[in-house]
């Protein structure tokens, strides 16, 4: 397995092999475009985060943009992991013609992370989420040939997925030191925090405040369903595979709330591959 292939896989089961549906191309990039996203979160979603790291990319990016933003590919400086990273978001945005404030908002939503920046309300977690997912979406997008016209979808998308991120990975931010969920919210369900002492001693109000979350994601999702058409059909496959990995992933939330602080929810790669399949069949009906 080539270096960004494993990256890829490391960052998640429902993307790696989704994509490997995708045409060839526009795999390759996608590749390209995920080992960027994977070696930023490797130095910032951890106990003890790279920030001499982090700040390198932060000093590098601001160079590297200008240089984009005036038609010019700069090269790679060395063969460090920082290098090889930039070096594939900087392909993919000039191959793409992309907006380089998405990887502004991308960047500003990982600092965030290291400052473990608190979200007073839910303004405060969508600002995050347009950086940690949506502004990756439209990137995708654009790899993908999608029309402007399906951006908004592609954001709900994005915003929807992510969403069920939060609650699968609740326990494993509790050891970061943060939360996503707005402070508000979490108040008003008559919760503390969401540690695992809180939702065992106020179960139903921790159920309930889940709940309040799987209805935010149902309602993305039918929203972001509304711009599948805008998706050529032979992308159709890898699309629909990852929003039904998350769809079950919901219903085992859903059916018990608890399941978050038992283990990280993670759908294996036979699953994932079946249901590939699955949707092949539909679309040749």
């Amino acid at each position: 397995m080539s270096k960004k292939n494993t990256l890829l896989q490391k960052y998640t089961n429902a993307y790696y092999w989704s994509t490997k549906f995708l045409p060839r191309q526009a795999r390759d990039d996608v590749f390209k475009l995920y080992s960027f996203v994977q070696f930023i979160d490797g130095i910032t979603d951890i106990t003890s985060p790279n920030k001499k790291q982090f700040t390198y990319i932060e000093h590098r990016w601001k160079q590297i943009k200008k240089h984009i933003d005036e038609g010019v590919v700069p090269a790679q400086v060395d063969d460090s992991a920082p290098e090889y990273a930039l070096k594939n978001i900087t392909y993919v945005l000039h191959r793409y013609r992309c907006d380089t404030a998405w990887v502004d908002a991308f960047l500003l939503s990982k600092k965030w992370d290291l400052e473990k920046h608190v979200y007073s309300s839910f303004k405060d977690t969508e600002s995050y989420m347009y950086g940690s997912s949506e502004a990756i979406g439209l990137v995708l997008a654009q790899i993908l040939s999608l029309p402007e016209e399906s951006f908004r979808s592609v954001r709900m998308q994005c915003r929807a997925l992510q969403i069920i991120d939060f609650l699968r990975e609740i326990k494993s931010n509790n050891e970061l030191g943060r939360c996503y969920f707005p402070a508000n919210e979490i108040k008003m369900h008559g919760l503390k925090n969401l540690t695992y002492q809180e939702a065992l001693t106020k179960p139903n109000m921790f159920t309930d405040f889940v709940q309040s979350q799987l209805l935010r994601y149902a309602t993305w999702q039918t929203e972001a369903n509304l711009g599948k058409y805008y998706v050529p059909k032979k992308l159709r496959v890898p699309m629909q595979t990852t929003i039904d990995t998350y769809n079950l992933t919901a219903q085992h939330i859903k059916n018990d709330p608890m399941i978050i602080f038992k283990h990280r929810i993670k759908l294996q790669k036979r699953s994932i591959v079946f249901g590939a399949i699955k949707n092949s069949v539909k679309k040749s009906k």
